[in-house]
C-alpha cells in the first residue's frame, strides 16, 4: 500500500511545484504584487495561479481518506491485491482529475474523473470494512 501512497504525494508534489512556478511567474510579469501572496488579498488572482492553488488544496481534502484507508488496511493486514487494485485506480483517477483541472479544465470531464475518484473511495472503504468485519467473525 505504500507504494500508491507515494504516488499520491508524488502528484502532491508536482501540483506544488506548478503552483509555485505559476505564482513566481506572476510575480515577474507584473501581474501581482509580491505581497499579494502575504493574505491573498489586494489583487485579482489570475487563472493560471488560482487552478493550481485550488487544486493543491484539494489534494489534502478527500485524499486524507485515501491515505487513512491505505494505513487501516496496512495495520489490519488487508492490503491485498484487491486493496492494491483499488488504490492504484484511485491514484490514475486523481492523476487524470489533476491532468483536467491543471490542463483543459473542462468541467464535465473533471466531474467525471473526481466522481470516479470517490467512488473507488468508497468502494476501498466498503472493502476494507467487509474484511475487518469478516476476519473477526
Amino acid at each position: 500500500m505504500i507504494y500508491p501512497m507515494f504516488g499520491m504525494v508524488v502528484l502532491t508534489a508536482v501540483v506544488l511545484v506548478t503552483l509555485f512556478r505559476s505564482r513566481v511567474s506572476a510575480v515577474r510579469r507584473a501581474l501581482v504584487p509580491f505581497s499579494y501572496f502575504g493574505i491573498y488579498q489586494g489583487a485579482v488572482e489570475p487563472e493560471f495561479i488560482a487552478k493550481p492553488s485550488r487544486h493543491f488544496a484539494n489534494l489534502f481534502e478527500t485524499p486524507v481518506l485515501f491515505y487513512v484507508a491505505c494505513l487501516a488496511a496496512m495495520t489490519t493486514r488487508n492490503g491485498g491485491p484487491v486493496m492494491q487494485a483499488f488504490a492504484w485506480i484511485y491514484v490514475a483517477a486523481r492523476i487524470a482529475h489533476a491532468y483536467v483541472h491543471l490542463g483543459s479544465n473542462r468541467i464535465r470531464h473533471r466531474l467525471r474523473a473526481y466522481f470516479f475518484s470517490c467512488l473507488v473511495l468508497l468502494s476501498m472503504w466498503i472493502y476494507l470494512v467487509v474484511a475487518v468485519s469478516m476476519s473477526r467473525a
